[in-house]
């Protein structure tokens, strides 16, 4: 099955006001720019975001939160984007924050159809006001639930006609299980093949879980802070 679409414009297409996306990234490393683009310029809004964090100010989904396009965020580090801190200091958004391990696990329950589980990370703080808890063999646990969106926008690293994706080192992070928890999932790729190139052994998202795919154009891929270690005196 072909699921290649021309360009992110055209995967877009029928995204909706009131949207809950999952967006695929750590920091700035494999987010998928062209996508986050595409919403900008088409404009909905009161979107629901679900990323590990927002960007930065003005790229990635910081873009979309210029825009004030964003209503509400969960994600588990926020701590690049000003515009972010004075939103939600002023009730402009909801922010919820979740311990990243938990973060992690809650979108990989979704895609596996577990809808809640247990976990001892957050019990007694503020993380675990207002969720069921329960001692277990000694130890309590807080009650969490599963994270699912209506689409998930994935950047991977190579990926056939068919969705099949290959991620690269880091880039990886929350694409693969996000890419399990949407209705639908709409993957951009650095090199677009055909099907049969890709080693079957290397393939970290089978194309069963992607409904949408076209080949990424103009990449920055930006950091969000550069640091260079000052040269000790002496050295060249």
């Amino acid at each position: 099955m072909n699921k290649v679409v021309a360009n992110a414009e055209e995967a877009v297409r029928d995204i909706p006001d009131g949207a809950t996306l999952m967006v695929g990234g750590f920091g700035l490393c494999g987010i998928p720019e062209n996508l986050v683009a595409a919403l900008a310029k088409k404009g909905v809004k009161n979107l629901h975001t679900i990323s590990n964090n927002v960007g930065v100010d003005e790229f990635g989904l910081g873009i979309l939160l210029y825009n004030k396009q964003i209503t509400s965020h969960k994600g588990s580090y926020v701590g690049e984007n000003k515009l972010l801190e004075e939103m939600v200091l002023s009730g402009k958004i909801d922010l919820e924050l979740i311990p990243q391990g938990t973060f992690a696990e809650r979108i990989r329950a979704g895609g596996a159809g577990i809808p809640a589980f247990f976990t001892p990370t957050g019990y007694g703080t503020i993380v675990a006001e207002g969720k069921e808890t329960r001692e277990i063999d000694g130890r309590e646990y807080v009650l969490e639930r599963a994270l699912k969106a209506d689409f998930a926008l994935i950047k991977a690293w190579k990926g056939d006609r068919m969705g099949n994706l290959v991620y690269r080192k880091t880039a990886r992070n929350f694409n693969p299980m996000m890419a399990t928890a949407a209705k639908v999932t709409i993957a951009e790729v650095e090199e677009l093949v055909e099907p049969g190139e890709l080693d079957p052994d290397m393939v970290h998202t089978p194309g069963i879980y992607v409904k949408r795919i076209f080949q990424s154009v103009g990449l920055e891929k930006r950091i969000e802070r550069r640091t260079l270690r000052k040269r000790p005196e002496g050295n060249k």
